[in-house]
């Protein structure tokens, strides 16, 4: 079962907008968001889970880095443009979720002149390894 698609289905339905109170009664069916099959996955007979949240300035940008493993995010508020070395750029914006592959340059924007970017990041490491490595 791939955890990171559980986790964006889970923040998607919570950052709906609906509260709970005034939601439908019966079993919670979560959203799919993002299913995506992803290699480079960690396969020790122990893993590291990383849940973490990021606000991007109006204008700010990643440092260039890369990533040991794959990397899921959840955009929650505003749009996040992710320029990856290879590949043509990619706008996503809120509610929706990609995964960022491991070991190759990237860096990300806000482009936006006004509105925040929020996210949520889920990364799934062995343990101890960096969330990132920046690259010179």
């Amino acid at each position: 079962m791939n955890m990171p698609i559980l986790w964006g289905a889970a923040i998607a339905a919570l950052t709906s907008g609906v509260p709970l109170a005034t939601q439908a009664q019966g079993p919670a069916k979560p959203e799919m968001v993002l299913q995506e099959v992803v290699s480079g996955m960690p396969k020790g007979e122990k893993q590291e889970v990383r849940v973490l949240t990021a606000t991007i300035k109006p204008g700010d940008k990643t440092v260039l880095h890369s990533h040991r493993f794959p990397v899921t995010v959840f955009i929650l508020e505003g749009a996040f443009t992710l320029e990856m070395e290879g590949r043509a750029p990619v706008i996503v914006k809120a509610g929706q979720a990609f995964v960022e592959p491991a070991n190759v340059k990237m860096t990300g924007y806000n482009r936006s002149n006004a509105e925040p970017t929020r996210v949520v990041i889920f990364y799934t490491s062995d343990p101890g390894t960096p969330f990132l490595d920046p690259v010179q």
